[in-house]
């Protein structure tokens, strides 16, 4: 477990669990969802703090990864295929660390599947909030499609309040397959303040995504703005029914585009040739109502 410090702010990460940032609080307050007693694992997805996914993100349904030029299986992790790729269970070294920063490193050097990678997250506390960096390298000897994300879980009350503007999203079918997009004429359904606790399930695959989604709940004082770097713009907002919690996953592709066709067609994997990596950031800056 490593902890680190900068200004009003304090992190808790555990390399061996998936490199997750278990939690992030500021003078105290939770920015990022509180574990509430649980430990940290690798055998279902964490529903607290916040981690990788990669080398893709959200669902390769019956674990197949198919970018229209190769198609192969991945291992199962969930009733539906495979989940978040596989950075999220496997133990991260530690590259670096001091009071404020550490670099965390996964390498992927076996399998049944063909994905050989190294991974890289650059976990940085200021004295305003919180970077993330992350950057994947494709290991194998043949070209592979890649995708990455990060999976913030926030505290959410019955008056906080999301705000964030894309310009499409999925259209979703049976268990969250795509079956087609559509366009936004007014930014999206968050693209104004209002309450965001639903009595049904809230699921989006964003497309077209500004970089920027703010989180205020002012019962508790509190606003966080997240914001990703341009080419993770496929973010995931996701809560079961009256949830005290939301996911905002900044992703650099849409839910489901390892293996299904309409997602790939809206926000598809990145082919890497071996030896090139694909990077991407996100920032977490909480500040009073």
């Amino acid at each position: 477990m490593l902890e680190l410090k900068a200004g009003g702010l304090d992190a808790v990460i555990h390399p061996e669990a998936g490199g997750i940032v278990s939690s992030l609080s500021w003078h105290g307050q939770d920015v990022l969802y509180p574990p509430a007693g649980r430990q940290p694992g690798t055998v279902s997805p964490n529903f607290f703090g916040t981690w990788a996914l990669l080398p893709f993100a959200n669902r390769a349904f019956d674990c197949v990864v198919d970018d229209g030029e190769q198609r192969f299986l991945v291992p199962q992790n969930d009733p539906g295929g495979a989940i978040h790729g596989f950075g999220w269970q496997a133990a991260w070294d530690v590259l670096r660390y001091d009071r404020s920063h550490t670099v965390l490193e996964h390498r992927r050097t076996e399998g049944a599947d063909p994905y050989r990678y190294r991974a890289v997250q650059d976990v940085i506390l200021d004295e305003a909030g919180m970077t993330i960096r992350m950057a994947i390298t494709n290991e194998a000897e043949a070209a592979l499609p890649f995708g990455m994300g990060h999976h913030p879980w926030f505290p959410c009350a019955a008056d906080t309040r999301l705000v964030m503007r894309s310009t499409g999203a999925l259209v979703f079918g049976e268990a969250f397959r795509a079956t087609g997009q559509q366009a936004f004429a007014d930014r999206g359904p968050y693209a104004e303040a209002h309450p965001f606790r639903a009595e049904t399930v809230t699921a989006w695959s964003f497309l077209g995504w500004d970089g920027t989604a703010r989180i205020e709940t002012p019962s508790t004082g509190l606003a966080i703005t997240l914001t990703a770097s341009d080419n993770l713009n496929c973010p995931v907002v996701w809560a079961p029914a009256g949830a005290d919690f939301l996911c905002v996953e900044p992703q650099s592709h849409a839910i489901g585009a390892p293996s299904e066709p309409p997602a790939r067609a809206a926000a598809p994997l990145q082919r890497l040739a071996p030896g090139e990596t694909l990077e991407g950031w996100l920032r977490i800056v909480p500040e009073a109502i």
